[in-house]
């Protein structure tokens, strides 16, 4: 089935759950753009990720899919069908979103040919899966649908307001003084690198570069942002309380950052701050930061490594043992290939 400009009007995307996964699947959108120009496209997810998408000028209408009404299902097909769509791309391809899609009453259906699901679409994207980087994932899946790849970044922006507080805020510091940002936020437990080991890389970059670490922290991270302030001590320099949005514009006024595999990982390498990944439980070659512009760094000769756990079963080694020379090696890459020349 082939896709006709003059037939695709308006579009829906779908892609549910993760922040870090909503934020990846940004990468579509220049594509689809450049492909049909006048489409309008709106986009349906889940409440966490609506305020990112709603900042982006390409998506005309971001819709919230609620998980704990029980009769959510039946009430969105009714609204996407009353829209009128004639291609909704199915980004997440579950249960759910494969339902939402069949009963949407489009003429093209694209999803992932997953069991169970197929019935659902009319145009497929790959099968495989956990073969490749989820940001290259859905490029391959508008390749398969016929969407031509002239983009290969994530399209994301900060709200004015949450510019404006970083700029105050920056405005507030000591005149002349760089940043780097430390990141030590995250979803899982064990995906969240160890205060003592955050202060570590720190130190050695205020050592290395004369950088001062920005600790950027929200909801949950207090106690770590704290921990690490305590060691670095001058060095570093605790940011006020941000929000999601707010702490992809305090990164921005930083020359890099490193981070956990997270959300705010994802968010601030989307906005092309050159980002450092620590990743331990979890693979970055599948979901480390997406672009030429970042790294990452991992214990990969620990017999545990990438174990996938949610917490720790051992000691934590992926990120204790994790040679602080090795970081900063891959800290010199990240500089060099950004052209960031640091005060030393």
């Amino acid at each position: 089935m082939l896709l006709r400009k003059s037939q695709i009007k308006k579009i829906l995307l779908i892609k549910f759950r993760g922040i870090g996964d909503v934020i990846l699947s940004t990468v579509v959108l220049k594509n689809i753009k450049s492909q049909y120009p006048d489409a309008i496209i709106d986009f349906l997810t889940e409440k966490p990720s609506a305020h990112l998408l709603r900042e982006i000028p390409l998506i005309n209408e971001v819709l919230v899919y609620n998980f704990s009404n029980r009769f959510e299902i039946a009430s969105k097909i009714l609204e996407i069908r009353r829209r009128k769509y004639d291609l909704v791309i199915d980004l997440y391809s579950n249960p759910k979103s494969a339902q939402l899609t069949f009963g949407s009453g489009a003429k093209f259906r694209a999803g992932f040919p997953y069991r169970g699901r197929k019935y659902a679409y009319n145009l497929y994207g790959p099968a495989e899966r956990g073969k490749h980087h989820a940001g290259e994932l859905h490029l391959l899946f508008l390749e398969k649908i016929g969407i031509e790849i002239k983009h290969r970044e994530q399209f994301l922006v900060v709200s004015k307001e949450a510019g404006e507080k970083a700029k105050e805020f920056f405005n507030s510091q000591k005149a002349g003084i760089k940043f780097c940002a430390l990141v030590p936020g995250g979803g899982w437990e064990s995906k969240r690198c160890d205060p003592v080991k955050f202060a570590e890389i720190g130190e050695k970059i205020y050592e290395k570069y004369g950088l001062t670490s920005l600790i950027l922290w929200g909801k949950g991270d207090l106690e770590e942002a704290k921990k690490i302030k305590e060691i670095m001590a001058e060095k570093a320099v605790l940011s006020p309380e941000t929000t999601f949005m707010e702490m992809g514009a305090m990164a921005l006024g930083c020359l890099f950052a490193v981070a956990n595999d997270s959300g705010p990982m994802h968010f601030i390498s989307a906005l092309s701050v050159p980002t450092l990944a620590l990743h331990g439980p979890t693979d970055p070659a599948l979901q480390g930061p997406y672009g030429v512009k970042h790294e990452t760094v991992r214990l990969d000769e620990l017999d545990c490594i990438c174990c996938n756990l949610l917490q720790c079963n051992r000691k934590h080694e992926c990120f204790l043992e994790l040679p602080v020379e090795r970081v900063m090696s891959k800290i010199d890459i990240l500089l060099t290939k950004n052209d960031i020349k640091p005060l030393i």
